[in-house]
């Protein structure tokens, strides 16, 4: 890496950038090959894969003039451990499912040779990529996460300097004008929430990232973080002038190690290139971040628990009004957002709320970030245009359900959310159209399971992870939610009765009324929703045991027990 350069102004930034762009292509005259560590590829073998590449390369003869990078994850997961070849003229080979052999024949065949291995490559044209279009992730697995100059090198941190020649009003009002919604939960619009806490009265105030990403199967925030982490720098900076705060945290979980390790580095060299600190880019603005580590309990997800974590207290939700906008981290006014929404924020002030919003739909401006996950072919980290289809997802870039099996539901929302059947595989994934289905967007966790699936099983398991998580602070989630827990339990063990559906009814829209925080008031999303598209499971099982029990009694009865 080239020596610090202290950044004082626009014009410094801007030469910056320059040296950075004439570095990448001084770089890009040798062929470079990314090996792509995200927590995924790690765990799947990459540092080896990287290990073994370097050592062979070493003992070539023929020798071969390469630089070895490591990078994030592209979001191909189904494919890790890979690495990506890319040459002087800019082509690009991406190799997947790597074992030592193959290496061996990359290395001697291409990066040697001159000629890519065409059967372990995966070729451009993928479905997996075919429909994805690529903002927030687009420079994830392309770029070094821990070199502040490769980011900078594809206009890092030029939409905060966009933001700063502007008035704090006028880039709220640039972000409304995006239509770019919360990407964290409910999709809240951004640009409203932001106008709260500027509006809010007091020379203190504060911005939080939210990263404490807990749902099952959901592995979004982490994988921005491991693979473009000034992305969230920038964005929370860009806030943070928005609303008027000079203190910003990003709260995220111990159990991320890696993402952790990456975001400290990001945020120690921002500070050395005086992109953080004081007197930002000669501005007067001044702004600092704290990472902050969360002990991984989901109830922490919502915005005043988080707080309160922050604040050294048990992470308790507290009743809202006052919201965080008006009194939230210490009493202060507060905006919370979620990794996904604070990335596309500098993309929206370098670029427009035009071109942000020219993509989606008119109800569901921009791009949304899934884990795709569970029964399907081609799993991974995908970003699509709201408005595509269930169907196009999960069958044309998931590449459908694996083993001949036929899909059966996608749950969209993590436990907060709720399952959405084969009949409506063809809805758009917009936050309405979802919402009327019984589910939610949520933080972008997608779950896809297959005929072999039991529904009243798949809801007992989200109920058993809430009740575990609930804080146990208000009544109706901490008595209602293991009540709810001991109906389905009783269905699943041969004991439910018909009028046990009526009562399952009854408790979640009690909950969903009546409870304090976010867990509580969509923790029976997966009940109800499985309720209201596969009652005829829970029928099932309850008329056979019942059909079981009459036996018994009629063998009993022969036998004159009765």
């Amino acid at each position: 890496m080239t020596q610090d350069v202290k950044v004082d102004g626009e014009e410094s930034l801007r030469h910056l950038i320059g040296e950075c762009r004439n570095e990448l292509r001084e770089r890009s005259t040798r062929t470079r090959v990314l090996i792509h560590t995200g927590t995924c590829g790690i765990a799947s073998g990459s540092k080896q894969i990287k290990n073994h590449l370097v050592s062979y390369l070493g003992n070539l003869d023929e020798g071969a003039d390469v630089t070895v990078l490591e990078t994030g994850c592209c979001g191909a997961c189904h494919l890790e451990p890979m690495m990506t070849v890319i040459e002087p003229d800019g082509g690009r080979t991406l190799y997947g499912h790597l074992n030592e052999e193959g290496v061996e024949r990359i290395a001697r065949e291409h990066l040697a040779g001159g000629k890519p291995v065409r059967d372990l490559a995966i070729d451009e044209g993928d479905p997996f990529f075919a429909k994805q279009v690529k903002r927030v992730t687009r420079l994830l697995g392309t770029i070094d996460p821990y070199d502040i100059r490769d980011y900078l090198s594809y206009d890092g941190y030029v939409g905060l300097l966009n933001a700063l020649k502007m008035k704090p009003l006028e880039v709220i009002e640039e972000i409304k004008a995006s239509g770019l919604r919360g990407r964290g939960g409910a999709g809240f619009p951004t640009g409203l929430k932001w106008s709260f806490a500027a509006d809010s009265p007091g020379p203190e105030k504060y911005v939080i990232c939210n990263a404490d990403e807990g749902d099952p199967g959901a592995y979004m925030d982490r994988a921005i973080i491991e693979g473009n982490p000034h992305s969230v720098i920038e964005g929370l900076m860009i806030a943070a002038y928005a609303i008027g705060a000079q203190k910003g945290y990003v709260y995220t979980r111990a159990e991320y190690p890696l993402a952790v390790n990456i975001l400290r580095n990001a945020i120690d060299q921002a500070r050395r290139y005086g992109l953080l600190g004081e007197n930002i880019l000669g501005t007067g603005f001044d702004f600092e971040i704290e990472v902050y580590l969360g002990a991984g309990a989901f109830v922490c997800g919502e915005e005043t628990a988080l707080i309160a974590s922050i604040e050294g207290k048990r992470g308790n939700p507290r009743p809202k009004p006052p919201y965080p906008a008006n009194q939230g981290l210490y009493g202060k006014p507060t905006n919370v957002n979620n990794v996904k929404t604070l990335s596309s924020v500098p993309l929206i002030m370098r670029e427009g709320a035009d071109w942000f919003s020219e993509v989606g739909t008119e109800r569901s401006k921009g791009t949304m970030i899934f884990s795709l996950t569970g029964s399907v072919n081609r799993t991974g980290l995908i970003e699509v245009p709201l408005g595509i289809t269930l169907r196009e997802v999960v069958f044309e870039i998931g590449g459908g359900v694996p083993g001949n099996r036929e899909f059966k539901a996608v749950q969209l929302g993590g436990p907060s959310g709720g399952c959405i059947p084969l009949e409506h595989i063809d809805t758009p994934i917009d936050y309405k159209d979802i919402e009327s289905l019984g589910a939610i967007m949520g933080s972008g966790g997608m779950i896809v399971m297959d005929e072999t699936s039991c529904m009243p099983d798949i809801a007992r398991f989200f109920m058993e992870f809430t009740k575990e998580e609930s804080c146990g602070k208000c009544t109706p989630c901490r008595s209602g939610i293991p009540q709810m827990l001991r109906i389905l339990e009783s269905i699943l063990d041969g004991k439910g009765r018909r009028e046990d559906l009526e009562t399952l009814q009854y408790l979640g829209r009690m909950i969903k009324e009546c409870s304090l925080c976010g867990l509580g008031q969509t923790a029976p999303n997966p009940v109800l929703s499985t309720l209201r598209h596969f009652e005829d499971e829970y029928l099932e099982l309850i008329e056979k045991q019942k059909a079981v029990r009459k036996r018994k009694l009629r063998i009993g009865d022969s036998w004159g027990f009765g």
